[in-house]
């Protein structure tokens, strides 16, 4: 989830296509700006990345710790 004029989105989406091209999943970006109830529940915590449905990590993470989330999820 992200929103719109968010730096730490922006930084973190640099990070998930850089890992994207090494270890291919799909990416669905959600704008909570758009979403009313979204927006409550989130819209202190952007931006969160959910990994199979579940919360794997909000505000920063490293190429590499994004890495190790994915393949731990994988298993």
């Amino acid at each position: 989830f992200s929103k719109e004029n968010c730096h730490l989105c922006e930084d973190l989406k640099k990070v998930i296509k850089k890992v994207n091209q090494e270890i291919p999943f799909e990416i669905s970006e959600i704008d909570i700006t758009k979403d009313e109830e979204l927006f409550e529940k989130y819209k202190y915590e952007i931006p969160v990345v959910h990994i199979d449905g579940l919360i794997a990590f909000k505000y920063r993470i490293t190429e590499e710790e994004f890495r190790k989330k994915l393949k731990s999820r994988s298993k």
